[in-house]
């Protein structure tokens, strides 16, 4: 896990309510060792600061079973959002659904990784599995711990339905 110095990032260190790390909101991401670089020298741009037109990517109408609709009102985690992305995306295998939450609470703008999935007020963003979900055709609320553990980067012990609140995994 890293924090990063400019607000480009995609959390603050917790990824699906799991707590990884602690980092100002919108300034963390997680890479794997060869994914890093020496940072550029002072003054001069990244890539993704110098690329004005981003690019993104086509959403399906619908999930592969039909149950979600792109627009669909739902409920993660017993916040109320709107789907706006289906599909598959870069940093996790499966079919993804977009989220925008309707308050504050998400972990990004629809950009995950410097990848354009789509667009929403900055920490209003957050991915979840169709199983994640409640509302009109959702799935329902109450996912199984297998279900919870499938859509988590790395496997947590704890269940779901604890009520103790997030514990911190240990740093390597």
């Amino acid at each position: 896990g890293l924090e990063l110095t400019d607000t480009w990032g995609v959390h603050d260190g917790s990824v699906l309510g799991v707590p990884y790390f602690e980092c100002p909101a919108g300034k963390g991401v997680f890479a794997q060792p060869s994914q890093l670089k020496q940072a550029p020298t002072v003054g001069l741009k990244t890539a993704a600061q110098e690329d004005e037109g981003t690019t993104m990517l086509p959403s399906k109408e619908k999930t592969a079973d039909g149950s979600v609709a792109l627009g669909q009102q739902v409920a993660w985690k017993g916040k109320k959002a709107t789907v706006r992305y289906i599909g598959n995306v870069k940093f996790s295998a499966g079919e993804w659904l977009g989220l925008e939450l309707t308050d504050a609470g998400g972990v990004h703008d629809g950009n995950v990784l410097g990848v354009c999935y789509f667009e929403c007020p900055a920490g209003k963003g957050v991915f979840a599995q169709p199983a994640q979900l409640s509302g009109s055709g959702a799935a329902p609320a109450t996912a199984s711990a297998a279900a919870v553990r499938a859509a988590a980067p790395t496997a947590v012990s704890a269940s779901a339905e604890d009520d103790e609140g997030p514990t911190m995994l240990p740093s390597k």
